[in-house]
Parts: C-alpha cells; structure tokens; sequence
C-alpha cells in the first residue's frame, strides 16, 4: 500500500493497488501542477480522506487540492463509468520518494494526440534528487 498527503496533512489518500508505474500528463492543467498520477477507482483501489477545494474543468474532470497548504491532491471524474464506478488519480509526488522511485514514468499525451507516448526510460528517482 502506498500513501500520500498535502504538506500540511489535512488531505491524505491510500493507494492498494500494486503500482507498476506513474503517469506525467502534458495537458494545460497537468503540466502546471507538475503531477505524476496513479490511477484507480474511488473507494476501491484509491481512498482520499480530508476536506478539499475543486477546479472542475469542462464536464469531465475536477482536480482536488488541499483548501490549507495548496497541493494538488487528486483528480475525480466527474461523471461514474457505465458500472457505476468514478476514476480517481492521486498526485504521486505526495508520497515519500524511496517507496516509489524505481517505478517508470509513462507519458501521456493529453495536449495533442490523447494518447500514450513511448517510455523513455526515467523513472520517478530520476526526478527527485
């Protein structure tokens, strides 16, 4: 399991799921919070806990950050899939570095093309120094 939260401590969130990498988004909003996602489903795979602040953007998205100290916690889909289940992301960078510095950054293409992009062989150490 890994864990993150805001500086302050107020948001927090839990990630079961066994990661196998990390996502870097170019889009408009994704390149300004500088966030690496994990994604799973709300209340299954990821679980937040503390009060946020939202910027929802279009229809589909709201990123969630922590109304005390600032930080970009997490994104909620704003509507559930056809099973009923909302995709979460909780901002990786919230967590301590060593629990997830081996893992592989995968780069999405959200500005352009909405696609993945090919790993070019950083992973989240590379990152932090």
């Amino acid at each position: 399991m890994t864990k993150g939260s805001c500086h302050c401590g107020a948001v927090q969130w839990r990630f079961s799921a066994l990661l196998e990498s990390v996502t870097a988004c170019n889009c408009t909003v994704c390149r300004r919070y500088g966030a690496l996602w994990a994604y799973d489903y709300e209340n299954e795979g990821i679980v937040v806990t503390g009060e946020t602040t939202s910027y929802v953007r279009g229809r589909a998205i709201s990123f969630h950050f922590c109304p005390k100290c600032g930080c970009m916690a997490f994104w909620r889909g704003q509507q559930p899939d056809e099973s009923g289940r909302r995709r979460v992301a909780v901002n990786m960078r919230l967590t301590e570095p060593g629990a997830i510095a081996h893992l592989p950054i995968d780069h999405f293409d959200g500005l352009d093309a909405f696609d993945d992009l090919p790993r070019d062989g950083r992973c989240v150490g590379d990152l932090w120094f």
